[in-house]
C-alpha cells in the first residue's frame, strides 16, 4: 500500500519529534501492508513550520538509512502539505517547498475553520500551470461541512482530493464523518491517506477500512488505492 499524507519526518512539525519514533511507526505500517510512504511535513508561511526541502532531504536520507540498517522495507519519498497561500509557485521555483514526490502533484492544505480568501484563484492559477491539486482532507473543512455545493465548484477546476481514513469512523468529529460519506457515496475520493502524526492503535483503521468497502465495494476500494501509484512517477 501506498500513503502519500504523512507526518512521519522527525523534528519538523507536530508529527514525530525524534528519528526513533519516526522508525517505530514505520515499522508498524510495514507490517500493516505499506510499502510506499510521501513524508508530507506542514509548511506554514510565517509560522515555525517552515523546514526547507533542503533540510527535510536531509533529514529523509538519514531515515532511509536507519531504515536500511533495521531492514525495514518502506520506500520513502518526500513532500510537503502546503498551507495555501498566494506564494506558493514561489516557494516552489525557490525549492523552499517540494511537490509530492517532486511530481506534478501538490498536497494542498486549507484553513480548518473559516475560509482564505481568493483560495480558489490560487487554486486555480496553480492548476492552469500544469500543477495537479490534492485538496488534504476536504471533508475536516468547516466551510465544506457547511456548504456541498464548494466541493463541485473546485472539482469543476479540476482539484483532487484526499480523504484520510479515520474520518469515517469518527476520527475528527461526527460533521466531518457526515461529509466524508457523501463523498465516498459521490464517487468525489481520488486518494486515501493516513495523515499520521504519531503511533496508534491501527485497529480503528481496520473498522475504518470496512466501512469505506460498504461504501465503494471492495474493487472500487483496491482501484482508489492504486490511484496513488501515479505520484511515485515524476511528472506523471
Amino acid at each position: 500500500m501506498i500513503d502519500i499524507h504523512s507526518h512521519l519526518l522527525y523534528g519538523v512539525d507536530d508529527g514525530c519529534k525524534t528519528i526513533e519514533e519516526s522508525i517505530e511507526i514505520l515499522r508498524d505500517l510495514e507490517s500493516l501492508g505499506y510499502t510506499d510512504i510521501v513524508l508530507t511535513p506542514h509548511y506554514i508561511v510565517n509560522s515555525k513550520y517552515t523546514s526547507s526541502k533542503k533540510d527535510n532531504r536531509n533529514k529523509i536520507n538519514a531515515l532511509k538509512k536507519e531504515l536500511q540498517k533495521q531492514q525495514i522495507h518502506i520506500n520513502l519519498y518526500l513532500g510537503n502539505e502546503i498551507y495555501i497561500d498566494e506564494k506558493i509557485d514561489y516557494l516552489l521555483k525557490n525549492k523552499q517547498v517540494t511537490s509530492l514526490n517532486d511530481s506534478d502533484y501538490l498536497l494542498i492544505e486549507l484553513p480548518m475553520s473559516g475560509e482564505f480568501p481568493g483560495y480558489e484563484d490560487i487554486l486555480f492559477d496553480l492548476i492552469s500551470k500544469g500543477k495537479k491539486v490534492i485538496l488534504a482532507h476536504p471533508e475536516r473543512y468547516f466551510a465544506f461541512q457547511k456548504d456541498f455545493h464548494k466541493i463541485n465548484e473546485l472539482e469543476k477546476m479540476g482539484v483532487l482530493f484526499q480523504c484520510n481514513i479515520e474520518s469515517i469512523v469518527n476520527g475528527y468529529g461526527k460533521s466531518t464523518r457526515k461529509l466524508v460519506k457523501r463523498l465516498f457515496k459521490e464517487k468525489k475520493v481520488t486518494f486515501l491517506a493516513s495523515d499520521i502524526h504519531h503511533r496508534k492503535k491501527y485497529d480503528i483503521w481496520n473498522k475504518a477500512t470496512i466501512k469505506i468497502k460498504k461504501y465503494l465495494g471492495n474493487e472500487e476500494y483496491e482501484a482508489l488505492l492504486n490511484n496513488a501509484i501515479v505520484i511515485l512517477k515524476k511528472n506523471s
